[in-house]
């Protein structure tokens, strides 16, 4: 392909996605296929010759389009979001088109530079402690893992770098019962090992007890184990519970464990004052991560890291060959040494598209916005005999499910609101997810969607009093179509 019809295809490529953006609510949600219909359509081999770019985008829009979930489907309303935006999208062509490999302040200082300004934009946005340095990660799970890594060699006096994990057993890490499961899979990577995370009971909100957490740390140290790491969450993922920060980094302070919060989801909402109480404590975090690629409508994978002492942290990842040594060594910050990768994409530069396009108010009234939809929401459902409320609403997450009349046998309540979710999401016009709190299931009702309006959840929950007068009150749980 050359320049001119590079030029051309790109032209109409923008057009489409433009039509795309556009019309994407109109498109079924979930992707109505099923496993293996795309791979079959797909040649078993690469071709010998190349083809035309008018022939793969036809089957793009014949094979891939159909196995595509809309994330970005006012009508999604499943997980947490995956936003992104128009500036978002802008500034992604232009990464793309730059094409640089960010992993050193000499290999393009620009970006090095964006990225330190950015990361002290969010802190004064989100009112996080001047003393914390930022780096964009690439999500929430890579951010905790370099978390629980610097808390490791912190507690070894570095040493698990140099001799391994043979002479420092019995490390313990503490989470709640409702913590993400990235938490889990970072002890594993550590080398701590999964059965050394301690997850800790909640409370009726479904926020870490901290009487229960003392209780865990002083019953460890007590047998000889050693507890280096405590990851708070600010909205969890099942209920959005917000654990009580200020409490339980009093706990750390006095036992000298490395506190991480994990505001991957909520942590966006520390744009608004409102919801500052949820940072109650946070001087005392050693570190904590959010994902603006969640609910700040920059595109995935954008996630900001902070970090207390940042000598910890690069004494924990730094590796420094000959082949990367540079005269700047020192004086400037190498974000490869920051975290697990080497290589880094330019991922500031949409952070900084965005913020600008957007500005802070009208970012803090889109948030609003999707706030005041899930709380009016829960308020119906509240109101609705056959539904219950099934966790608080903290931010913009509703949790409920489906209770008809004269049915108290959880196993079966279970049962009906599982097949109510699969009636729903393989109706196309809506997705939701589940959870399961305090073992009943619960469907997930996320409004945070970039270009979600209150259109959209009025018709979402007609939809689901709809599918609620079609399903079966009895028998094995619905698996087909």
């Amino acid at each position: 392909m050359d320049n001119q019809a590079f030029r051309s295809y790109a032209h109409e490529f923008v057009d489409w996605m433009a039509d795309y953006l556009e019309q994407v609510e109109n498109f079924p949600v979930k992707a109505q296929v099923e496993p293996g219909d795309i791979y079959r359509q797909i040649p078993e081999k690469a071709p010998l010759k190349g083809e035309s770019m008018a022939e793969i985008f036809i089957d793009f829009m014949k094979i891939i389009l159909p196995g595509m979930t809309h994330w970005q489907s006012p009508n999604f309303f499943a997980y947490f979001p995956a936003n992104s935006s128009y500036p978002s999208v802008l500034a992604e062509m232009l990464t793309a088109t730059l094409g640089a490999q960010c992993m050193k302040w000499e290999t393009s200082p620009a970006a090095a530079e964006l990225e330190e300004k950015m990361m002290n934009w969010l802190k004064e946005m989100t009112g996080l402690p001047k003393h914390f340095r930022g780096v964009i990660q690439d999500s929430a799970s890579t951010a905790t893992l370099v978390a629980i890594l610097t808390a490791r060699e912190k507690h070894s006096d570095y040493q698990v770098n140099e001799k391994g994990l043979k002479w420092f057993d019995s490390f313990r890490v503490y989470c709640s019962t409702e913590t993400h499961s990235s938490v889990e899979k970072a002890v594993k990577i550590a080398g701590i090992g999964s059965q050394n995370l301690v997850k800790v009971g909640v409370d009726d909100q479904f926020r870490l007890d901290p009487r229960l957490l003392k209780l865990a740390i002083e019953s460890d140290l007590k047998v000889g184990n050693k507890p280096i790491c405590v990851v708070a969450t600010l909205g969890t993922t099942g209920a959005t519970a917000i654990d009580p920060l200020e409490e339980i980094a009093g706990i750390c302070s006095r036992y000298g464990i490395w506190l991480h919060v994990d505001a991957a989801f909520a942590g966006s909402a520390l744009i608004l004052p409102e919801f500052r109480w949820m940072i109650k404590g946070v001087e005392y975090a050693d570190s904590f991560v959010f994902n603006p690629h969640k609910w700040l409508f920059t595109n995935f994978d954008c996630s900001a890291y902070f970090v207390k002492d940042k000598y910890s942290l690069l004494r924990t990842l730094q590796v420094v060959p000959e082949y990367l040594r540079t005269q700047d060594q020192g004086k400037v910050n190498d974000y490869c040494d920051w975290g697990v990768p080497l290589g880094r994409r330019f991922r500031a530069l949409k952070l900084w598209f965005v913020l600008r396009s957007f500005g802070t108010k009208t970012l803090q009234e889109k948030l609003r916005y999707h706030i005041r939809m899930a709380r009016d929401l829960a308020e119906l459902i509240g109101q609705e005999e056959e539904f219950e409320l099934m966790a608080p609403v903290t931010l913009n997450l509703v949790c409920f499910r489906f209770k008809p009349k004269g049915i108290e046998d959880e196993k079966l309540l279970n049962n009906i609101n599982e097949k109510l979710l699969k009636k729903i999401n393989d109706s196309g016009r809506i997705f939701l997810t589940h959870t399961k709190l305090n073992g009943k299931y619960v469907l997930r009702m996320v409004i945070g969607q970039t270009n979600v309006e209150q259109r959209h959840v009025d018709e979402a929950w007609k939809l689901v009093q709809s599918s609620k007068s079609v399903i079966d009150l009895s028998g094995p749980p619905y698996v087909g179509r």
